[in-house]
């Protein structure tokens, strides 16, 4: 029991160790960020399973740089933007979305495969693709995620107020004059290039647990369009960072820590959200005038509607 205690946490060289991450920590700082923002357009427009379809496309570029010898970061963000690309071009509706993400899935995954069993240098650099690793991240690649990271921030700050709106009342954005169509393929390369920067640290197979999860957790304790980004962040930086700092000096790779951490994450949250409700119709159960059209429960709806 002590063995598998020292392999989990071990923190006999931790001083030394923290001096090799130190990029590592400043990329997972920059995912956190990224992931808690573009997490909450993922989770209000229900696109976690886009999420992981182009995932299986940014492994098979990263895996195709890899054999070739060339900049993984470069590779996978070529798979990543492909697929954002296909998926936003031909799935309009969600239910040819879905169908076009099936098919994706399998090639791509199929495809990083057969590059990685063609590869043959370090099992630890095959291993890293699926799963991420700790100090995987040298200067060379802090600066591509850097620079990518700056370009989806950009598109954020230009899309958010249309793209909120969009994703919450499509219709009547539409009505309004917001583009709808067009962007819905415009966040999908933002998602592309948010999954392309996410592998090297968390993995191809674990990227949901930092583009879904916090954001999931988030919408579970708020519904405010300015805190439920907010609290995605945090979470996500909570979860990358601390995975980071826990797997130091341990023989197991740092996903387990972090998606550990963002699941914690997401049941406490989840607990609230199911305290906060049951306390609410609790209130509403001791209100049996609020049923009846009593003025005094009518009141905060008629300022609401008198705002809008």
């Amino acid at each position: 029991m002590n063995d598998l205690w020292h392999q989990i946490f071990n923190f006999s060289d931790y001083g030394a160790l923290l001096g090799l991450v130190k990029n590592s920590l400043i990329a997972g700082a920059i995912l956190g960020l990224i992931g808690g923002l573009v997490g909450t357009f993922v989770i209000m427009r229900d696109l976690p399973f886009a999420v992981h379809g182009i995932s299986e496309l940014s492994f098979a570029g990263a895996s195709g740089a890899l054999l070739l010898g060339t900049n993984v970061m470069a590779g996978s963000l070529v798979g990543s933007v492909l697929a954002a690309c296909a998926i936003g071009a031909l799935g309009i509706r969600a239910r040819d979305r879905n169908s076009i993400i099936g098919v994706l899935m399998p090639f791509g995954l199929g495809l990083g495969v057969l590059f990685l069993a063609l590869y043959k240098g370090r099992a630890a650099n095959k291993f890293g693709l699926l799963t991420g690793q700790i100090v995987a991240v040298d200067t060379v690649q802090l600066s591509w995620l850097t620079g990518t990271a700056a370009v989806i921030l950009i598109a954020l700050v230009i899309l958010w107020r249309p793209l909120t709106f969009a994703s919450l009342d499509p219709e009547v954005a539409s009505a309004r004059g917001v583009p709808v169509r067009a962007l819905a393929p415009l966040f999908t390369i933002v998602l592309g290039l948010a999954v392309a920067i996410s592998i090297q640290i968390v993995g191809a197979l674990l990227v949901l647990t930092l583009l879904c999860t916090p954001a999931a957790a988030a919408m579970r304790v708020t519904a405010s369009p300015v805190k439920a980004p907010l609290l995605s962040t945090l979470f996500a930086t909570v979860s990358i960072v601390g995975g980071t700092l826990l797997a130091l000096g341990s023989s197991i790779p740092i996903s387990p820590y972090v998606t550990t951490i963002s699941f914690a994450i997401y049941l406490v949250c989840r607990c609230i959200g199911a305290v906060r409700t049951r306390s609410t119709w609790g209130r509403r159960e001791a209100r049996p005038y609020a049923s009846q059209g009593d003025a005094r429960a009518e009141a905060p709806v008629a300022r609401l509607a008198g705002k809008g």
